[in-house]
């Protein structure tokens, strides 16, 4: 479906975008690790998956598709050929490569884990597309918002699952928060806060140009308040500071920030508070907190053992917590692993889209441009960015001379649905595009 914006045309696609945009929810997620299958997924022919990347998360996900039922890994790659071998030889698979598009154009394929640098991520997703591929991809799809809108609309235009890994959605501590939100366990939401602080700071050659610390660290915790709150966001609030490692101080933007506060705005006057620093010097801190009308539910930080000790000058946990988001995360990154293993396997919707991906992206630009400007940022100012000539043809405005300003065409944040194609799994639910126009006309 089009429309026009003057003489140029702009890519509408007829869905209700609030349905676009509504959060998953945790059902699948909260399942037990083993993942239970009808007696007709069963007897299906299982489905054969590749992997690109062999890197700890990769292992960390091949590991996972080899015990879920209905799954097998044929091909595996990397770059460095003996990490793929290795790993081929470990868990079993029959093929390994070097070249991450032979993993991709395998016939034998199904679908495809992408656990590879960021940078390749928005390439590697529409080359899947274009061989018919389902898509399980580590966040980022992109980092340029105009290139995460083409992922994702190739994957829906090709008909492929597209899931995300977000990971900190399928950890039990921050579900069974989610299931007492959903369950109004302490009522309605008032406040929402998440914490997130690492060991030590990265090098700064990690820190040069990663994007700066809202979209490589506090993007995952922009995303569990979306997560908690059930609703989309509306507006931003961010600050950052340098306390840790003075030498990034010189770098451009939110990459000199080692530590970064933000407050986010919901409907019905739920704000949601983050806070993320590089540094923690008593490991790995990793919390959240709801505060509700009638109770408050948090989360503590995961240590490797229960044990506590009783000294005369000490009293408290015997170790430190999990000092690495790996051993962290570890059974997060499993779960959701075999959560997408179950979509392939029953044909069910993804429990993390493309979507999601997304939203998370645009709402770490927004802190990004809020920290810059010192102001509270709509998240309709990010969307609006966004031009789309063909679903797989997007540019930001913002750095286009294309139209005059003033004339610029504008979306508001939950009008995702006129630049996003609805993907597979929101397609069968709602019906043929042609039943779609025909319900719209009133035939």
């Amino acid at each position: 479906m089009m429309a026009r914006f003057g003489c140029v045309l702009v890519w509408l696609v007829a869905v209700n975008s609030a349905a676009a945009f509504a959060p998953t929810t945790t059902q699948n997620a909260a399942r037990s690790l083993a993942l239970r299958m009808t007696t007709e997924s069963a007897a299906k022919d299982p489905v054969k998956v590749g992997v690109i990347g062999c890197g700890r998360i990769g292992i960390v996900h091949l590991g996972a598709i080899n015990k879920a039922p209905g799954v097998i890994p044929v091909i595996v790659s990397n770059p460095t050929i003996s990490k793929a071998e290795n790993a081929a030889k470990t868990f079993g698979v029959p093929k390994f490569t070097s070249d991450a598009m032979e993993v991709i154009t395998d016939p034998e394929v199904d679908a495809v884990w992408i656990c590879s640098p960021s940078q390749y991520h928005a390439d590697q997703i529409k080359a899947c597309a274009a061989n018919g591929k389902h898509v399980f991809c580590e966040k980022p799809i992109a980092t340029d918002l105009a290139e995460t809108v083409e992922a994702i609309n190739a994957c829906n235009e090709a008909g492929v699952k597209l899931m995300i890994g977000l990971q900190r959605r399928f950890d039990p501590n921050f579900l069974r928060v989610k299931t007492a939100i959903q369950n109004k366990e302490v009522g309605n939401t008032i406040i929402i806060k998440t914490c997130s602080r690492d060991p030590s700071p990265p090098p700064y050659e990690y820190v040069k140009g990663g994007g700066g610390i809202f979209n490589d660290m506090a993007v995952h915790d922009l995303d569990m308040t979306r997560f908690l709150a059930g609703e989309d966001p509306i507006e931003i609030l961010a600050v950052g500071s340098c306390h840790i490692d003075k030498s990034i101080e010189d770098l451009p933007g939110s990459e000199a920030f080692d530590t970064a506060s933000c407050i986010v705005r919901y409907p019905g006057g739920v704000n949601a508070m983050v806070d993320v620093c590089r540094q923690s010097s008593y490991g790995y801190d990793q919390r959240a907190e709801v505060l509700g009308t009638s109770g408050m539910i948090a989360t503590d930080n995961v240590y490797p053992n229960t044990a506590k000790i009783y000294k005369k000058d000490f009293t408290g946990n015997a170790d430190m917590p999990f000092d690495f988001f790996l051993s962290r995360y570890f059974e997060a990154y499993v779960t959701e692993t075999e959560a997408f293993c179950k979509s392939l396997v029953e044909d069910s919707a993804v429990p993390c889209t493309g979507i999601d991906g997304l939203v998370a992206l645009v709402m770490s630009l927004a802190a990004d441009k809020s920290a810059a400007e010192g102001r509270w940022v709509k998240f309709s100012e990010i969307i609006e960015q966004v031009y789309c000539a063909k679903p797989t043809e997007c540019s930001l405005l913002a750095n286009s001379d294309m139209f005059p300003e003033g004339f610029k065409p504008t979306k508001s944040f939950d009008d995702l649905g006129n630049i996003v194609v609805p993907d597979v799994d929101k397609q069968k639910k709602e019906g043929s595009f042609i039943n779609k126009l025909k319900q719209m006309v009133g035939i």
